[in-house]
C-alpha cells in the first residue's frame, strides 16, 4: 500500500508528542473511519493512532499485554485528553495483504492457521480484558436495540436471511460460549506483519481478551474470504488448525453475533 505524505498543524497534538512530529515526513496510515493513524517516518518508523476520548484504552492495555508475551510491541505513549493517542514503533515487516504473500495463498493460509493455533495455546493469566466473552454480547445487545444490524460483508454460508433470524440464534445459543482463550479479537490478514514470511507480530488488538477461540477463527475465515476473494482455504485453514477444535455450530453463533457488532 502506498501511503499519502500529509501536513499537519502539530498545535494540534499533544505537547509531549509534538517532538516526534516535529521535521519528521508524515503519512496518513488510516483504514478506518474511527481513528486516524500517522505514519511517522523517524526512529525506524511509528504510529500514531488518535480516536475518541477511552476509544484506545482497551488497545494499549492489550498491545502491552502481547508486548509481554513477545507478541507485539510495546507501547510508547498512551495519552487520553479531549482525544486518546496511542503511540507505537513499526513492526518490522509488512501485513499479509501485501503482494508477496497473497501470490502464495497456500503458504499464507497455513502461516496463518499456525499462528492461531500458537496464540491460543497461550497462558492468559492477567489479561487485562479478561471478560471478551461478556463485551461482546453486551455489545450486540446495544446494537440490536439500535437497529444496528448488516450482514453484507459477510460469506453467504454464515449469512442470515432476517434480524430476527440472526437475534434468535444469539438469544438462543449465545450461552455457549466459553471464556477460555486468549483472543486477538480482530484476527484478519492485515493485522499479522511477518518478516519474509516469518511472524513478526500483532496489531490492532483493540478487540483482544480472554474469550471464546471460536471468535479469531471466524473472523480468520472471514477474511480468507474477503482479502483472498474466494471460500478455497477455509477447509484447509481448519485442518491446520486442528479440526477437532473447531465447532461449526459455534462459528454460526459467533457469526450472528457479530452481524450486530
Amino acid at each position: 500500500m502506498i501511503l499519502k505524505q500529509i501536513k499537519i498543524n502539530i498545535e494540534n497534538y499533544p505537547a509531549e508528542l509534538r517532538p516526534l512530529l516535529t521535521g519528521a515526513n508524515l503519512y496518513d496510515s488510516s483504514c478506518s473511519e474511527a481513528a486516524r493513524v500517522i505514519f511517522i517516518d523517524k526512529d525506524g518508523g511509528l504510529f500514531l493512532k488518535c480516536a475518541a476520548k477511552g476509544a484506545l484504552e482497551r488497545e494499549a492495555a492489550m498491545t502491552r499485554y502481547f508486548y509481554t508475551k513477545g507478541l507485539s510491541v510495546n507501547v510508547l505513549a498512551y495519552i487520553s485528553d479531549e482525544s486518546d493517542w496511542l503511540l507505537t514503533s513499526k513492526i518490522p515487516g509488512n501485513d499479509c495483504t501485501t503482494a508477496k504473500y497473497l501470490e502464495q495463498p497456500e503458504r499464507l493460509c497455513d502461516i496463518f492457521a499456525e499462528r492461531l493455533a500458537i496464540l491460543h495455546g497461550i497462558d492468559f493469566k492477567d489479561c487485562p480484558v479478561p471478560n471478551h466473552t461478556e463485551l461482546i454480547l453486551a455489545k450486540a445487545e446495544r446494537n440490536k436495540r439500535g437497529g444496528n444490524y448488516d450482514k453484507s460483508q459477510f460469506p453467504d454460508n454464515w449469512g442470515y436471511k432476517s434480524e430476527e433470524e440472526a437475534w434468535q440464534i444469539v438469544e438462543t445459543h449465545s450461552h455457549l460460549l466459553k471464556t477460555d482463550t486468549l483472543l486477538h479479537g480482530d484476527y484478519c490478514l492485515p493485522n499479522i506483519i511477518l518478516n519474509d514470511w516469518n511472524f513478526s507480530g500483532f496489531i490492532d488488538l483493540g478487540n483482544g481478551g480472554v474469550g471464546d477461540r471460536h471468535v479469531d477463527i471466524f473472523w480468520a475465515a472471514w477474511t480468507l474470504y474477503w482479502n483472498l476473494h474466494t471460500h478455497n482455504y477455509r477447509e484447509r485453514f481448519i485442518d491446520v488448525y486442528g479440526r477437532g477444535k473447531v465447532d461449526e455450530d459455534m462459528l454460526r453463533v459467533v457469526a450472528a453475533v457479530e452481524v450486530f457488532g
